[in-house]
């Protein structure tokens, strides 16, 4: 398998885990009888247990190398979505799903950490936008997929379907020659020690967590979006699918779009241009709400596509501030992302008064943040990060 291929796979366990079962969230409580703050629960969880065992993960592979904290990730991961597949209440799926998301976790850090092992410099930036390109896909089809499921056939079948294609994945990772030639050593105290000096980073730590704030509007729409779309505008499951297929689309070709743009433009231009556009998009959501959902979905287009053209930008921005123990640097910056990420899915589980507008005032929170960091760098340090 392609390195570039395994490690757009390896980076779409997040998505493939949440988005294809999205469709399923209104029958989970029907069924069930339980609440849109619970059925969410399954993908807060997700994400909270996703976003801790990423420290774990990361200084693993430092220590005993890449391979085989994949090969155990992954079929973690399977195990997981077979736990979900017979799960019969929201309290078994929940514990299904921090199986899951223990695997997933080990894809997600080590596609990071492959990418600085394998790239350098402004050939990982390309490689991490075509990433971004490939990733967008699964967010695109899995929603449609999923709801195409629940027409056919039952809700479990979503991660059987899951486990079939990490099986995909498994055999990538066993054909992946690992890449580390030198290994960290010692114990629990040393691989703190090294996380205390990844955390005295000042540079990577800023920029961490300006970026992560960016992702808000974009988690929070992942998980409100079967409320706002299915219970609020009343549109089916299918029909549902298609909307946030153009979410996905939006990430796609912002990606995309990146790879083209820095080839002229300097990556911070184009970093700059892409927060204001998240900006802007969100203020307009946040003050005019979203009447329809056609509205709502070209406004999301907006906000997703400008996180799209960021996003390779500013990982390799983070990644260029550390020089060694890039697989716990790698996993610092995917916790903080979908750390993030989780908290945004379970405040939009709250009743508030517009979902959608909610969502876009968390985008201008989103790019008021690292716009901010990057202003200050610039005023006060003197020089661009790179």
């Amino acid at each position: 398998m392609p390195n570039l291929l395994l490690l757009s796979m390896l980076a779409a366990f997040p998505a493939l885990s949440t988005d294809m079962y999205l469709p399923a969230l209104p029958t989970l409580q029907a069924l069930w009888g339980i609440s849109v703050v619970e059925a969410n629960m399954s993908l807060v969880v997700f994400f909270m247990a996703f976003s801790v065992f990423l420290l774990v993960h990361g200084p693993l592979s430092d220590r005993f190398g890449r391979r085989p904290v994949l090969l155990g990730g992954i079929t973690l991961f399977i195990v997981g979505c077979g736990l979900c597949a017979v799960a019969d209440s929201i309290v078994m799926l929940v514990v299904a799903r921090v199986v899951q998301a223990a695997g997933a976790a080990a894809a997600s850090a080590l596609s990071l950490a492959l990418a600085k092992d394998l790239y350098e410099g402004h050939r990982r930036q390309k490689i991490l936008g075509y990433i971004g390109v490939i990733l967008a896909v699964c967010p695109m089809l899995a929603p449609f997929l999923g709801g195409l499921m629940l027409q056919v056939a039952s809700w479990r079948w979503i991660f059987a379907c899951q486990g079939v294609l990490a099986l995909v994945v498994l055999y990538g990772a066993v054909r992946l020659k690992e890449p580390l030639t030198e290994f960290t050593s010692g114990g629990f105290l040393a691989v703190m020690g090294r996380y205390r000096k990844i955390l005295g980073n000042g540079r990577f730590m800023a920029l961490t967590l300006a970026f992560s704030v960016m992702v808000l509007p974009h988690f929070a729409f992942i998980g409100g979006s079967p409320d706002i779309y299915i219970t609020g505008f009343g549109v089916s499951e299918q029909v549902f699918g298609y909307y946030f297929g153009i979410n996905a689309l939006g990430i796609m070709l912002g990606s995309f779009a990146c790879t083209r743009l820095t080839v002229s433009v300097s990556s911070v231009r184009v970093l700059f241009l892409s927060l204001f556009g998240v900006l802007a998009a969100g203020a307009a959501l946040a003050v005019f709400d979203a009447p329809t959902p056609v509205i709502m979905a070209a406004l999301m287009f907006c906000i997703t596509f400008s996180i799209g053209v960021s996003r390779p930008i500013s990982n390799n921005m983070c990644l260029e501030q550390v020089k060694t123990d890039i697989g716990a640097a790698s996993s610092i910056l995917t916790f903080t992302i979908f750390f993030v990420g989780a908290g945004s899915m379970g405040l939009i589980g709250l009743d508030w008064p517009s979902k959608p507008a909610f969502v876009g005032q968390l985008a201008v929170i989103g790019a008021l943040a690292p716009l901010t960091i990057l202003w200050v760098m610039l005023r006060f340090f003197g020089r661009r990060p790179e």
